[in-house]
């Protein structure tokens, strides 16, 4: 196998790769021992015809996609690493020769790894974070863990309240006609927990059991249902039961049966611990996040279009994996939200570029600082991994291929640069927008914990993997709805 590159436009690139003929013979000859079970001809038993009657009878090139998806499949990686290139892309192949006894010849298109510019990025300004945890935030998490124990009661006297958890039967109604996937029975509704569309639930406080009663609500401009978005509609309800949350008793039994302490103020204690931790740590993603933007902001790339599309299916598929490991067919969550990969690809494309540029900028900083990974930090790294999955870590390690441990010492080395763009921010004010953020990032980093700028794709990491990028909206369609849309 032989490769040959030519560089094109915006950091693409076609590799041109030349496969011996004797390869090429080698891989129709397996395809033929693949398919000739399948192949019968008369006056031969099924699967006893030779090669030449069958490439008499079909033409010469009856093996050819077959061979030819064998050899790209095996060649192209080896290509990839044998032209020293950094492929950012899926490649996009075309067959420029297949011929019996002559070289298979293929190219591949791909995305190079563009070059970046980098701006400033020592003494970034983001606010100052505070890291302060009240007793109210105590108070808070322990009435989480209340809730979570608590004891739910039949409630027969007293009408719906904020908080109840009612089985209720509905059927909703558009210009005075009943619509598709807008009817359920017994089904079981926590009062204030958002599961319906907004306005729906709060209506329901004071509803009595047994009588029916008018829900009045518009659907949202952006409902996944189009022929509903925007409409008002009326659901006829009808509370069947009400249910109560019973809260344990705040005392030191309470405490000794939900932690490994005897009192409540030791309990008290260690979660206001924890709860600095926790907001240590999203302060530092959040302040990671700022000083990330901030570099990008002040960096100069040109992103290939390819680069960006891998992305976009990468979190894409990732997405589904996740789906299919809580249990949910990717297809069914499509057709239940109304969505498509088309329009899902679009949805993901600004995070796939905020990755894309965050990474680039990340691997930029670690070469103009010389950051680079020792083994001990490595031999760390997947010693804490091992932890987590509880097994060895010479084990875990024999688990992963050179590819994955390559991917993983890359990943380190990335973060190391984003620990060391914190080290060396410049704090501003409490609260200020940072000096290089535009307004719209810092109150996206308000807003939400942000995430890592690299996540360690090895075979282990992936089944840990939760992010929430993209969720089904609200809707009124559940498990137990009669009618589905």
């Amino acid at each position: 196998m032989s490769v040959t590159v030519e560089k094109l436009e915006k950091s693409m690139a076609k590799l041109k790769i030349t496969v011996s003929a004797d390869q090429l013979e080698k891989a129709m000859q397996k395809a033929y021992e693949k398919n000739k079970n399948k192949i019968q001809l008369p006056g031969f038993r099924k699967g006893k015809a030779p090669r030449k009657m069958i490439e008499q009878m079909y033409g010469k090139g009856v093996f050819y996609e077959d061979a030819a998806n064998e050899l790209i499949e095996e060649e192209y990686p080896k290509a990839v690493e044998e032209c020293g290139e950094s492929v950012v892309s899926s490649p996009k192949i075309d067959v420029e020769q297949i011929e019996a006894g002559k070289d298979f010849i293929f190219t591949a298109e791909v995305a190079l790894k563009p070059p970046v510019k980098l701006g400033k990025y020592k003494g970034v300004e983001v606010p100052k974070m505070d890291v302060e945890v009240t007793d109210e935030d105590v108070d808070a998490e322990i009435d989480k863990q209340r809730n979570t124990n608590a004891r739910t009661v039949d409630v027969t006297d007293r009408a719906v309240k904020d908080g109840d958890i009612v089985t209720l039967d509905f059927e909703g109604f558009v210009d005075g006609v009943a619509f598709q996937g807008g009817k359920g029975t017994d089904y079981p509704l926590t009062i204030g927990s958002g599961a319906f569309i907004p306005g729906f639930e709060e209506q329901l406080v004071g509803f009595e059991i047994g009588k029916e009663g008018d829900v009045n609500v518009t659907f949202p401009e952006d409902y996944q249902a189009e022929d509903l978005a925007g409409k008002a509609a009326t659901f006829k309800c009808t509370v069947k039961a009400i249910k109560a949350k019973e809260l344990p008793e705040l005392n030191d039994e309470f405490a000794s049966d939900v932690s490994d302490f005897d009192t409540l103020a030791e309990y008290k204690e260690d979660v206001k611990n924890k709860l600095v931790e926790r907001k240590t740590a999203d302060e530092k993603a959040k302040r990671e996040d700022l000083v990330v933007k901030a570099v990008i902001e002040d960096s100069e790339m040109e992103l290939p279009e390819a680069m960006i599309e891998t992305q976009q299916r990468q979190i894409v598929n990732d997405f589904a994996q996740r789906l299919q490991m809580q249990g949910m067919n990717f297809d069914q969550y499509m057709q239940y939200t109304g969505n498509t990969v088309d329009k899902m690809l679009e949805q993901v494309r600004p995070q796939a570029i905020e990755r894309i540029q965050a990474r680039l900028v990340l691997e930029a900083v670690a070469e103009a600082e010389k950051i680079t990974v020792s083994d001990e930090d490595f031999d760390a790294e997947l010693n804490k991994m091992a932890e987590q999955y509880k097994m060895e870590a010479d084990k875990l390690k024999g688990l992963m291929g050179d590819a994955e441990l390559k991917t993983m010492r890359e990943d380190l080395t990335v973060q190391k640069a984003a620990d060391f763009l914190v080290e060396n921010v410049k704090e501003g004010a409490k609260k200020a927008a940072a000096k290089k953020t535009t307004k719209k990032a810092a109150d996206d980093a308000e807003e939400k914990t942000a995430k890592k700028t690299t996540t360690r794709k090895t075979t282990a990491k992936k089944a840990a993997d939760e992010t929430a990028e993209e969720k089904p909206k609200r809707t009124t369609r559940k498990k137990k709805t009669e009618e589905e849309a």
